[in-house]
């Protein structure tokens, strides 16, 4: 096995169980290390801080798996870390209303680079490092022995790959090919999951909690639904007795299977209206001809992609805020999200002392939001905090 040796005091963060290691503090790498390989992560004197796996292309140059000397990295220790995660889902296993979660949740779960979602009775898996992709045969036999699932599907198309030296892959590895689009159960409610080719894996898994906390609300009110994508917090609004639901997204795909979630619950897609537009151009068009709601979800895609990224991302929610607390009623509810990881709850918190200010508004924060218990948030790895958000009443 090589060595990775560090340069002289940069072995805080291995101490501190961080799992990525920057090419700022590799001092070299013994031998010639293949994209994927597992290393030996030493000290400057040689002395055994971590293994981990190693990819001299991205600035994350290795991604550390374990920090016991005597551990060995083989396909059993690959078997038990999927079971421990598997395991740490037991709840969601046993609840009947939901059969759809994330079981692996990368570094958060100790196996970084690897992405398991769960939808009903098939698996989907993003293989996002070169490490994991060396390891994906072990990891789908371990995944069929110890689930059993119809079929496992893989949606490596992130970016990330790119960033690795790796193309995108998709396809079935093993079992049948899910149906398109494959019917799914959250918190007792039905819908539509494009596991081929929709967002993320299929659908928006980190939300689930943060839909039945909002939508606990929704009783009797006239609900916006912005970046409505497939129409889940809108669906769960309807079932909490919204008086009605107007649904805003650009895509008309989108809104079109939005529609057919309402359907497939059963619920009244007469108080709905489906909206093709651009929010913030939508948000404008409500503030100039006086509409006004009750209660409005922003929930945008991701505004920064990067640190790089943050000032004009915060201008951008600080504007889209700024739009929502403008076509509020009196005593309107905000539901306002971000998943920008850059973009953590205090600073978005400040973003809406900054609305506030600017719209003349008082913000109560009734609630925050946060990624769903599926998707944990490692306390050695801040960066796996990446959804935040707040429940605000606008006065």
């Amino acid at each position: 096995m090589n060595n990775i040796i560090l340069k002289k005091g940069r072995e805080k963060s291995v101490a501190n169980y961080h799992p990525w290691l920057f090419s700022g503090a590799i001092g070299k790498a013994e031998g010639k290390p293949q994209p994927g390989e597992i290393v030996r992560v030493c000290d400057r004197e040689k002395r055994f801080l971590a293994y981990g796996y190693y990819n001299s292309k991205p600035q994350i140059q290795v991604r550390l798996l374990d920090w016991t000397e005597n551990a060995e990295i083989d396909e059993a220790w690959w078997h038990n870390k999927i079971a421990y995660s598997i395991a740490r889902r037991r709840s969601l296993a046993d609840d009947d209303t939901t059969d759809s979660y994330r079981l692996i949740f990368s570094e958060s779960d100790g196996l970084p680079g690897l992405i398991v979602d769960r939808y009903a009775d098939f698996l989907v898996l993003q293989s996002l490092t070169a490490g994991i992709v060396r390891v994906k045969q072990t990891i789908v036999e371990a995944l069929t022995e110890q689930l059993k699932p119809s079929g496992i599907y893989e949606r490596s198309d992130a970016d990330i790959r790119k960033i690795e030296g790796l193309a995108s892959s998709t396809g079935v590895l093993c079992g049948d090919k899910p149906p398109l689009p494959l019917v799914i159960a959250e918190n007792g409610l039905k819908f539509y999951a494009d596991i081929t080719g929709g967002q993320k894996t299929g659908f928006y898994l980190d939300q689930r909690m943060n839909r039945l906390k909002t939508t606990g609300y929704a009783s009797g009110l006239h609900i916006l639904d912005c970046f409505c994508h497939t129409g889940a917090f809108s669906v769960y609004a309807l079932r909490s007795k919204a008086k009605s639901v107007t649904m805003v997204d650009s895509s008309a795909d989108c809104l079109e299977l939005a529609g057919r979630n309402i359907e497939l619950n059963n619920l009244e897609i007469g108080k709905t209206d489906l909206v093709k537009a651009d929010v913030f151009d939508i948000l404008r068009q409500y503030r100039d001809t006086n509409r006004r709601f009750n209660m409005i979800i922003l929930d945008p895609p991701k505004f920064a992609k990067s640190k790089s990224q943050l000032k004009k991302a915060l201008a951008g929610y600080k504007d889209i805020n700024m739009l929502a607390m403008s076509i509020l009623k009196p005593g309107g509810l905000l539901a306002t999200f971000s998943c920008s990881g850059a973009v953590d709850n205090e600073t978005l918190k400040t973003v809406l002392f900054w609305a506030a200010v600017d719209t003349d508004k008082q913000v109560q924060i009734i609630d925050d939001f946060h990624q769903g218990p599926d998707h944990p948030r490692l306390a050695t790895f801040p960066e796996a905090d990446y959804l935040g958000g707040f429940l605000c009443r606008i006065e």
